[in-house]
């Protein structure tokens, strides 16, 4: 048996880039960069949390305010991966790469969530 948001492609994108957020999370920590650190894992996870949280809403309204949410999150990532980089904690390809990752996922959550708040 499964969750509902479990068969979400949104929700399975959001818990891949989790994993690569996480990833540098850690390296982060070694650096002793502890608060960026903890803002981007808590961002980073709130995707996915809203995502499912959402998918248990008793209405589409309600699930579409949870997608924006998520999407919100996605918007936050991306400004600390870019202060990731001014900072010359990551380098311009991993910057690129994970900016592209999150403007993929928040595109499809926003039409995703077109599907909910048009019908």
């Amino acid at each position: 048996m499964s969750f509902r948001f479990q068969r979400l492609d949104i929700w399975k994108e959001s818990i891949i880039l989790g994993k690569e957020c996480f990833s540098l999370t850690e390296r982060l920590r070694e650096y002793k960069y502890f608060s960026l650190s903890d803002q981007l894992l808590r961002a980073s996870l709130s995707i996915s949390n809203n995502i499912a949280k959402g998918s248990g809403s008793a209405t589409k309204k309600d699930f579409a305010n949870f997608l924006y949410i998520a999407r919100r999150s996605i918007f936050e990532c991306a400004n600390i991966i870019i202060i990731l980089f001014e900072y010359k904690l990551i380098s311009q390809d991993y910057m690129d790469q994970m900016l592209s990752s999150l403007k993929n996922l928040s595109a499809k959550i926003y039409y995703f969530r077109k599907t909910l708040i048009t019908d």
